[in-house]
C-alpha cells in the first residue's frame, strides 16, 4: 500500500501544483504516474488479488486509485493506460465477490490496521460497499448495488455520476493469483484461503475457512488486533491457532522469522478445480509444509448444507482441528467418533464432525476475534484433536 499510496500522493499533489504555476509540480506529476503505471500490474494480479492478501488493504489501494481516477478527470489529465483501468477494474470485482451485500461486510482475512482513505459515507468502518460501487463506477461504469443507499453517498460527495447499468450478481469465483476460493449460494458464502504467495504473507492462514449465512459470519477469522502488542497476542492472531483450519503439533504451518515475517512459504501442492453439477459446488486444495506434515481440504456446498473434508498426514504428534464461531451460547457433546455443537437459538443450524480414527479430545475454548484495531473480543472456538493420521469430515447445515 505503501507504493500505490505515494504514487497517488506524487501524482495529485504535482498536478495541483503544476495547475498554479509551481513548476516542480510536473516531474512529480510525471514521477507519479510513472509509477501508478508500473507498480499496479505487479501488485494486483490476473483475478484481482492485491498483494497484501487483506481485505481492508485491498480497499485502500482501491479508494487510493479511485482518487487517482477522479483527479485525473477533474483536470483533464492525459488518462492513464488500458493496462491501469483493467487491473483496478478487476480489483474492484475481487472485493465486490467478498463483500456481504446484506450488511457490507466481508471476511476478516489478513493484516487489518484500521487504515480507511474515504470514512465519508456514514457508514460502519466494515461496511465496504461505498468503496465498491465508487470503484464500479469509476472503472466499469456500472453500478455494483443497485437500490440506493448509504453506499452511494461517495459518489454524491465526489461528484462521481452514479450510472445505469447494472453490475451481475457476485458468483462463485477463483482468484487463483492470491489463493482465494469462494463459493457462494442464495443463502451462504464460503471463501477458502489456499496458499498462492508471491508477496510475503502475513498469516498463518492455509485453508482457513470463512462462512456466511445471510448477514451472520457463523465461522470466522480472528482478524489482526495490534501490530505492537504482548507477544502472545502477536502469536495468537496472525497464528494458525486463530484460524478455522488444522494446526499440526501446536506449531504455525510457517516458520517465524520476526513480528511481520515467515519463512518457508507453503505451496498449494494439490488442486482440483472449481466446478458446480447438479446444485452442487466442490473445490479442493491441499499442501505440505516444510516438516512433512499435509493437509488437504475438500469443499462441498449445497444449497443447505457445507461439508468440509479434511486429510491429514505426516505429523508427529497431533492434529487440531478448529471451528472459531460467532458469539452465542453454545454447546458440545458426542464419542470417540463424532462430535456435534448445538446452538441454544434454535435449530435453524447445526455442526458435527466425524472421524475415520478416534477422537482423542474435543471441546469448546475460549479464543478471540478482533473486528477492530486494537478490540478484542471472547469467542467460542470448537477444538478437535486426532493423534493419528485419518480424515476428519465436518458437516454444517442450515434451513433454507
Amino acid at each position: 500500500n505503501h507504493g500505490t499510496s505515494e504514487a497517488a500522493a506524487l501524482f495529485i499533489g504535482g498536478s495541483w501544483l503544476a495547475s498554479v504555476g509551481e513548476s516542480a509540480g510536473t516531474r512529480w506529476q510525471i514521477m507519479g504516474r510513472h509509477w501508478i503505471e508500473k507498480q499496479t500490474p505487479r501488485l494486483i494480479g490476473p483475478h484481482g488479488s492485491f498483494s497484501q492478501y487483506s481485505l481492508n488493504y485491498h480497499r485502500l489501494m482501491l479508494d487510493t486509485m479511485s482518487l487517482v481516477k477522479i483527479w485525473q478527470n477533474r483536470l483533464n489529465q492525459r488518462p492513464f493506460s488500458q493496462k491501469w483501468g483493467d487491473c483496478v477494474s478487476e480489483a474492484a470485482r475481487w472485493i465486490f465477490r467478498m463483500t456481504n451485500s446484506q450488511n457490507g461486510d466481508g471476511p476478516n482475512v489478513g493484516a487489518n490496521d484500521g487504515a480507511q482513505l474515504l470514512p465519508l459515507a456514514g457508514v460502519s468502518y466494515r461496511d465496504f460497499r461505498p468503496s465498491v460501487q465508487l470503484a464500479f463506477a469509476l472503472f466499469s461504469n456500472l453500478r455494483a448495488y443497485s437500490e440506493d443507499g448509504p453506499w452511494n453517498n461517495l459518489l454524491r460527495g465526489l461528484g462521481v455520476p452514479l450510472p445505469q447499468k447494472e453490475a451481475s450478481p457476485p458468483n462463485c469465483y477463483i482468484a487463483d493469483d492470491g489463493g482465494f476460493a469462494m463459493l457462494r449460494n442464495q443463502r451462504a458464502i464460503a471463501m477458502l484461503r489456499y496458499p498462492r504467495f508471491k508477496f510475503r504473507p502475513s498469516q498463518a492462514d492455509a485453508l482457513h475457512l470463512d462462512l456466511w449465512l445471510d448477514d451472520e459470519n457463523i465461522l470466522c477469522d480472528a482478524g489482526t488486533y495490534s501490530y505492537n502488542t504482548d507477544p502472545k497476542w502477536m502469536t495468537y492472531f496472525s497464528g494458525t491457532a486463530s484460524h478455522n483450519t488444522i494446526q499440526f503439533d501446536g506449531r504455525d504451518q510457517m516458520p517465524r522469522l520476526g513480528r511481520f515475517l515467515f519463512g518457508n512459504w507453503l505451496k498449494t501442492l494439490y488442486m482440483e478445480p472449481l466446478s458446480t453439477v447438479n446444485e452442487t459446488t466442490k473445490f479442493s486444495a491441499g499442501y505440505r509444509d516444510d516438516r512433512g506434515a499435509t493437509h488437504r481440504r475438500q469443499l462441498s456446498m449445497t444449497e443447505s448444507k457445507l461439508m468440509i473434508r479434511d486429510k491429514v498426514s505426516g505429523f508427529s504428534d497431533k492434529a487440531v482441528l478448529r471451528w472459531k464461531l460467532a458469539p452465542g451460547n453454545w454447546t458440545v457433546e458426542g464419542n470417540e467418533n463424532l462430535v456435534r455443537l448445538i446452538k441454544a437459538d434454535g435449530d435453524w443450524f447445526s455442526l458435527a464432525v466425524e472421524s475415520d480414527i478416534p477422537l482423542s479430545r474435543f471441546e469448546l475454548v475460549e479464543g478471540w476475534r478482533s473486528l477492530h484495531y486494537l478490540k478484542k473480543e471472547s469467542v467460542p472456538v470448537l477444538e478437535v484433536e486426532v493423534n493419528f493420521p485419518g480424515i476428519l469430515t465436518t458437516e454444517v447445515s442450515w434451513k433454507k
